[in-house]
């Protein structure tokens, strides 16, 4: 009887790593969040212009074609990186791509699309977060493609990579017919 009392928290223990263990060793792909909005329309929004531009973003603008809804900050680290890809992105496809700028001082965010290059169509300013948090972002960078009648078709919860586009972006773009 000893022995299972000093026993059972070493079991629960084991037991608990390989729980949480099972998906790395699959090689479930942590960035690949499943998002509920997958097919749903996306959300009732209208968000101001970043200072300097012609217009923000609401959700009225996203139907009608196929577009990329790209989540970004200033302060983000990964957007960064992430940046050179969305640029090339934009160069090499006829497809919009939306910014949801969030969480940012408007200063910061001209700063950084000045350094980094602008791909955007549009920006809207997502000052308080409320509608990142409506799309199901956890973050930034996040990526949707949203296809012509405004539904979310996907989503990438991590930087985008040239790999991305190539293995997964562009064929889903192509799918969905966009031109």
């Amino acid at each position: 009887m000893r022995r299972l009392i000093f026993a059972t928290p070493i079991l629960v223990f084991v037991g608990l790593v390989v729980y949480f263990a099972t998906p790395l060793l699959r090689g479930t792909d942590p960035s690949l969040i499943p998002s509920p909005l997958i097919d749903k329309p996306v959300p009732t929004f209208d968000l101001p212009p970043l200072p300097g531009y012609p217009k923000g973003l609401s959700s009225t603008e996203l139907k009608g074609q196929v577009q990329i809804v790209n989540i970004f900050a200033s302060w983000c680290i990964p957007c960064r990186a992430e940046a050179p890809v969305l640029m090339a992105l934009a160069q090499n496809t006829h497809v919009p791509i939306r910014g949801i700028d969030q969480k940012d001082r408007p200063e910061d965010a001209l700063e950084y699309l000045k350094e980094l290059g602008d791909p955007y169509t549009s920006i809207g300013m997502d000052s308080d977060r409320h509608v990142s948090i409506d799309w199901g972002a956890y973050g930034a960078p996040e990526t949707f493609i949203v296809d012509a009648e405004g539904r979310i078709r996907y989503k990438q919860a991590a930087p985008l990579t040239q790999a991305d586009i190539q293995d997964t972006i562009l064929p889903l773009l192509e799918k969905l017919g966009a031109k």
